[in-house]
């Protein structure tokens, strides 16, 4: 059954059966009608990450009896991808769906919004987003933007990349030109990588010509597409500079602030749903991916313990150098690693130990 049929047929159905007199709720008879357009930082072609804004608009339509309606456009349809914040900040269009951390060049505090490096796993991130004041501060900072954002769409933790030639020690990332931008670059250049800003449609043909020696993507299912493994097969994991990369659906503020409490309302409960919704889409989707990588050539890789604590060790200098100079960036530093030592120590205990034994049994073929 439909999910939207079951939630309106269940939920509201014997209420309906109750009183079929009673008069349509206020939001369908008195709200105005409005219609926003919405540009993604994404092409159709990714469709688990571009679909979140659209299963987001459809849940707002629904829940507003067709009066608030999103109009959602690819990247590059009407700004290019990487610029869909400021297109919402100057106003061009009411919302963009996009990855704050895009935005780092302007101030890294950008990069809490999606993921910084040895920071939260997706299910930790939205308990500081919705239970940690995680969200408040944020959209404290996206304010000096012009910005109100939720949380909207999470891939999880990300694979480290494909790579032409193994990597086994630290030594071996001297010179390495990877495709890899933002926190993540930063803390590769501190040990001795060579980070390389590429759009998404280059980055093959540059690592076909050896121009770059490695790239990261997502993840199973959206790096099947790509081919990498054509030409770089070695697939290492984990992404430690995404333990769970969240994306956010971007709101201009003076437009959100016009808006009914209402359709504020509406607009937080879709977005909540559709980052729910796109984690599960990928849980199903990258098992069978990684399947069919493996079948067609691409080889498995841990990244080592060393070259791990060597980039743990990195990304703890940046965060000291960036904590120096930055207040925004210290505020919400702050507030998310107090909770990063705290939530560690409970998955240990729990989920770890759990996920673990149940790993053991289906390396033993008892799955």
């Amino acid at each position: 059954m439909d999910r939207r049929s079951f939630i309106r047929k269940g939920a509201l159905g014997g209420a309906a059966a109750a009183a079929t007199s009673i008069a349509a709720p206020a939001i369908a008879q008195d709200a105005p009608t409005v219609t926003w357009r919405l540009t993604s930082s994404f092409p159709k072609s990714l469709d688990t990450i571009y679909g979140a804004a659209e299963t987001m608009a459809r849940y707002v339509k629904e829940m507003t009896g067709g009066k608030f309606t999103i109009q959602v456009f690819a990247g590059g349809e009407i700004v290019p991808g990487l610029q869909a914040m400021d297109a919402v900040s100057n106003g061009t269009v009411e919302a963009c769906h996009t990855a704050s951390y895009y935005y780092w060049g302007k101030d890294p505090t950008f990069a809490f919004g999606t993921a910084v490096p040895f920071g939260l796993n997706m299910r930790m991130q939205n308990a500081w987003f919705y239970y940690g004041g995680g969200n408040d501060l944020l959209n404290e900072f996206y304010g000096t933007h012009n910005i109100v954002a939720y949380p909207c769409g999470n891939t999880g933790a990300q694979m480290g990349g494909w790579f032409r030639k193994e990597i086994n020690t630290v030594a071996d990332l001297s010179g390495l030109k990877m495709r890899i931008g933002g926190f993540g670059g930063a803390v590769l250049s501190k040990v001795g990588g060579v980070p390389q800003q590429i759009a998404g449609g280059d980055i093959y043909p540059a690592l076909e010509k050896g121009t770059i020696d490695a790239t990261e993507w997502v993840g199973p299912y959206d790096d099947e597409k790509l081919g990498f493994y054509k030409v770089a097969p070695y697939y290492y994991y984990p992404g430690w500079w995404e333990g769970g990369a969240c994306l956010h659906t971007m709101f201009n503020k003076a437009a959100y602030d016009a808006l009914p409490a209402e359709y504020q309302t509406v607009l937080e409960a879709a977005c909540q749903a559709a980052n729910s919704d796109m984690m599960a889409a990928y849980d199903y989707k990258n098992p069978q991916a990684l399947k069919s990588l493996l079948a067609n050539g691409a080889q498995l890789r841990p990244f080592s313990p060393e070259i791990l604590q060597a980039c743990f060790n990195a990304a703890n200098e940046v965060y000291a150098e960036i904590n120096a100079s930055n207040e925004w960036f210290k505020k919400v530093y702050d507030s998310q690693m107090a909770f990063r030592k705290d939530a560690y120590g409970w998955w240990q205990l729990s989920e770890f130990n759990f996920d673990y034994f149940m790993m053991s049994q289906q390396a033993n073929g008892n799955l």
